[in-house]
């Protein structure tokens, strides 16, 4: 396994916040080879990161960095190769998951047809064995906080894309996690309801300060949503560069439109193509 890089070193040492908060996600050089009939693919390669408690992560990148498999090792889906290591709050992923202290939506949002949104959102409460009816009263309110009160009873064939991804994310939160793991979960959506869901998603998060990591493609997301950006590059993956985020919260939709926020966009899109942030 190759040492980490003086980037990862960074990546390791750097606050994310502002504020001397905790370390809710230690990624410590992670690295994973697939075994394809082409041959071994190394989706990442030594990668280090930290995560303080409270911070939003947005790590963007070409497709094959291993954005998704990253999310999926801090998700407890895959492991890290030998030499590698991922914890959360000091745990093994699939532990914090088995527990209940992981939520996750995916661009998918893959909400059973036959099931209301109130029985969707409550789907991971059954999974971990609690009793929904404890939990009616949460239930109704994290549909009423994604923006959905008054459609309990709706089936998903009755809600639109956005409407179906804020049950998913409704869902991801029911178990009150500690951390929040979001894959591309609005890269199915056109660009008017992204920057709305991208609203959403700000309000939902500054209302409960989950610690998220969110894998997109969007550089203009990235910058909106997060408090640092960890820029990827592929073949193997690895972290680039990390890049904080200056404008002040909450972010309303005039940011998009500042020279500002364009020219961070610009100078993410240039570590991005290898010519350099500064």
């Amino acid at each position: 396994m190759n040492a980490p890089t003086a980037r990862d070193a960074l990546a390791m040492t750097e606050p994310v916040t502002a504020d001397d908060a905790p370390v809710d996600l230690v990624i410590d050089r992670a690295a994973k080879t697939f075994r394809t009939a082409q041959g071994p693919v190394t989706a990442l390669d030594g990668l280090s990161l930290k995560v303080p408690r409270g911070a939003f992560v947005a790590l963007i990148g070409p497709s094959g960095c291993g954005k998704s498999t990253l999310l999926r090792m801090v998700a407890g889906l895959e492991q890290p190769d030998d030499g590698g290591a991922v914890l959360v709050r000091g745990k093994h992923p699939e532990q914090f998951r088995k527990e209940g202290e992981l939520g996750i939506a995916f661009q998918d949002p893959a909400l059973l047809p036959w099931r209301s949104v109130f029985a969707n959102v409550a789907f991971p409460l059954q999974i971990l064995g609690r009793p929904v009816a404890r939990h009616a009263d949460a239930i109704r309110g994290l549909i009423e906080l994604v923006g959905l009160k008054g459609h309990e009873d709706a089936l998903p064939a009755e809600l639109s894309g956005g409407m179906r991804q804020r049950v998913a994310i409704a869902r991801a939160l029911v178990t009150d996690p500690s951390v929040l793991l979001l894959d591309e979960p609005f890269g199915a959506l056109d660009q008017i309801l992204r920057r709305t869901m991208n609203m959403e998603l700000q309000r939902i998060w500054a209302a409960r300060r989950t610690t998220t990591l969110l894998v997109t493609h969007g550089i203009d997301e990235a910058v909106f949503l997060a408090d640092t950006v960890v820029v990827m590059h592929a073949r193997p993956g690895r972290i680039a560069e990390v890049v904080t985020v200056p404008f002040p919260r909450p972010r309303t939709p005039e940011l998009f439109g500042r020279p500002e926020f364009h020219a961070l966009c610009d100078r993410l899109a240039g570590i991005l193509h290898g010519e350099g942030g500064r």
